[in-house]
C-alpha cells in the first residue's frame, strides 16, 4: 500500500509564489511519484507538471510554462512544485501522482496512485 500527502497548498495572491509537496510512503518500490495535476469544482483533472525518476526529463501544461517546476528528491521520495507567478486561474486542488514507470506521463488515466490534494486559492 502506497500512500501520497500533498501539502503546501494555500491563499496566495496574484504574482505570488507557492511550493508543493508530495511524500510518498509505505510500499513504495518501483511506484514513484512524478505527475502533478488540477481539478477545480465541476471542471476536469488536467495536467500540470511530470518529471522522470532521473529528474532529467519534465513536461509542462502549455498553461503553466515558464511559471512552474516540478522537481524531487528521490532521498525523500518526494516531488515538489514550485509555482511562480501564479493567477487566478491556477486556483484548484492539486493532486500528486505515482504509478510503476520511471518515465514522464502526462495521462491521468495511466497513474495508479494519487494523493488526496491540497488545495490552492489565488485571490486579491
Amino acid at each position: 500500500q502506497v500512500q501520497l500527502v500533498e501539502s503546501g497548498g494555500g491563499l496566495v495572491q496574484p504574482g505570488g509564489s507557492l511550493r508543493l509537496s508530495c511524500a510518498a510512503s509505505g510500499r513504495t518500490f518501483s511506484i514513484y511519484p512524478k505527475g502533478w495535476f488540477r481539478q477545480a469544482p465541476g471542471k476536469e483533472r488536467d495536467f500540470v507538471a511530470a518529471i522522470s525518476w532521473n529528474g532529467r526529463s519534465t513536461s509542462y501544461a502549455d498553461s503553466v510554462k515558464g511559471r512552474f517546476t516540478i522537481s524531487r528528491d528521490n532521498a525523500k521520495n518526494t516531488v515538489y512544485l514550485q509555482m511562480n507567478s501564479l493567477k487566478p486561474a491556477d486556483t484548484a486542488i492539486y493532486y500528486c501522482a505515482a504509478d510503476t514507470s520511471m518515465l514522464v506521463t502526462t495521462d491521468p488515466k495511466k497513474y495508479d496512485y494519487w494523493g488526496q490534494g491540497t488545495q490552492v486559492t489565488v485571490s486579491s
